[in-house]
């Protein structure tokens, strides 16, 4: 069933949170009438949720994924590392659309009682402390520091904030984790098996999940440790006890839907429809740009380009992650292109295969935001970090099997075998917008030098958070740029 996008009043009303003044504003006497409007209106956060899901601006760019294809569409102030105020900066402004949206809901839900169905409200409770948790979990990895609102604003007296300790930030994030966590499980129809039937919300497992991520964040790049490695830990066998199950066929990653993908935890929707707003368009190739190769029909390609820019290519480094022939993953991740006559071509980037239509191929894929196999790599970094070798390698050992790869024989100490999990991250997850992040956590997390690591970052000494827009410090005399820039 297609989740509804619906374009709700407060998407209006709260775009100017964090300005001096907002545009207009939303109030109960417009909105919030009676029960039946929550779910709506919950609804209609979730598109966030997608956007933010479908931006490999922020996952990937920043990475050693990809190079840029026939049609350059890697942001150049990104991908090289030239980010300024002026140039590349980002605009939190979207993130902050979609807090206020649940600040709202928050608000506004509490008189209500539900009578008649005292657990649709505690759900509705816990997917919205969960989507703010998501929010600022986004926004901290990439700003670090960043205002926490947590009002709700109904009127023009909106609150100028200062930007907040990441430390502060990641309280938050784990106290919407825990609030969320709490309206799951006191609804008298609770299980942890119990998924929405899409996939397209959170569950009680997608918040243990984000918990999880959240967690291995905090205990690399803010110096949680012990405490947060445990908690994530914890958090996974939460996840594992949901029922979630690895695909046997590693092609169904991707190509089964959420909604009957075992492995998927919490998953970003598309139909058609939003093909051309998919960021896969940007790896599938257009059809005129592969004439003569002799492999075409392998490579996923369209014909308008609509659906498919030639953008991105995969990157040398990427190549050579997969060493091993036998690699399942390779028919379902990436395709050398062969011609001929001449060297081998370009590699082309086919994890996002879309659907073949009548008329054209459309990459309508759903976008998995968490995964079971996420998950099990996070047990392995973690249980390496704490140093628990045989745990770890018993994690990455489960990915590798389905891989056909083989069990890790490697060296164990602990650089080798962090490096050995990221580099197992980087194929397993490959183009699923979290190589940026898991960089900057093996960085943070002392596995590696991201300078010397990402190509375009050597010889440079750019800050691994964002600036933000000189709009945005305009808005806000309280605020001050990203340190570095």
């Amino acid at each position: 069933m297609a989740m509804a996008l619906i374009a709700m009043p407060c998407l209006q009303g709260c775009d100017k949170l964090l300005e001096v003044k907002p545009d207009s504003s939303i109030t109960e006497q417009t909105y919030f009438t009676s029960e039946a409007d929550f779910e709506p209106y919950l609804t209609g956060i979730y598109s966030a949720m997608r956007s933010f899901a479908n931006s490999d601006l922020y996952g990937s760019q920043r990475g050693d994924e990809y190079v840029n294809g026939i049609n350059a569409r890697l942001n150049a102030a990104v991908s090289l590392h030239q980010l300024s105020p002026s140039n590349g900066a980002a605009d939190w402004q979207p993130w902050y659309t979609a807090i206020g949206n649940c600040n709202l809901l928050l608000d506004k839900i509490q008189r209500f009682e539900f009578a008649d169905s005292p657990n649709t409200k505690k759900r509705i409770l816990g997917e919205t402390y969960a989507l703010r948790a998501y929010f600022y979990f986004s926004l901290t990895r990439i700003f670090g520091k960043v205002p926490l609102m947590l009002q709700a604003v109904t009127d023009d007296n909106v609150p100028l904030l200062e930007r907040s300790a990441e430390t502060e930030v990641m309280k938050q994030i784990q106290s919407d984790i825990e609030a969320s966590v709490q309206n799951f499980t006191s609804m008298t129809n609770f299980a942890k098996n119990v998924f929405p039937s899409t996939k397209y919300r959170f569950s009680y497992a997608g918040v243990q999940a984000l918990k999880m991520d959240s967690r291995m964040w905090s205990a690399k790049v803010l110096g949680g440790g012990a405490a947060d490695f445990n908690a994530a830990l914890a958090a996974a066998a939460e996840v594992e006890a949901s029922g979630v199950s690895l695909n046997a066929d590693f092609k169904n990653v991707i190509a089964v839907r959420g909604a009957a993908n075992p492995e998927h935890i919490l998953t970003a929707f598309f139909l058609r429809d939003e093909g051309a707003t998919n960021f896969a368009i940007n790896l599938m190739a257009l059809t005129s740009t592969i004439t003569g190769v002799i492999n075409a029909d392998s490579i996923v390609s369209a014909v308008s380009p609509a659906y498919a820019q030639s953008g991105y290519l995969m990157s040398p480094g990427a190549r050579s992650w997969f060493s091993s022939a036998a690699d399942k993953r390779i028919p379902f991740t990436y395709v050398t292109e062969r011609r001929a006559t001449g060297p081998t071509g370009s590699v082309w980037v086919v994890k996002h295969p879309g659907t073949r239509y009548a008329d054209d191929r459309v990459a309508d894929n759903d976008l998995p935001v968490y995964r079971l196999a996420d998950i099990i790599l996070l047990k392995a970094e973690a249980y390496a970090a704490l140093g628990n070798t045989q745990n770890a390698v018993t994690e990455l050992n489960k990915i590798r099997k389905r891989a056909g790869i083989g069990d890790y024989t490697g060296a164990t100490d602990k650089i080798t075998l962090e490096t050995a999990i990221l580099t197992e991250r980087g194929r397993e997850l490959y183009a699923e917008n979290k190589r940026w992040y898991d960089l900057v956590r093996f960085h943070k997390g002392g596995t590696i030098d991201i300078y010397k690591f990402v190509p375009n970052l050597v010889g440079k000494t750019t800050p691994l958070y964002w600036p933000i827009t000189i709009t945005n410090l305009g808005k806000n005399a309280k605020l001050v740029q990203t340190e570095g820039y």
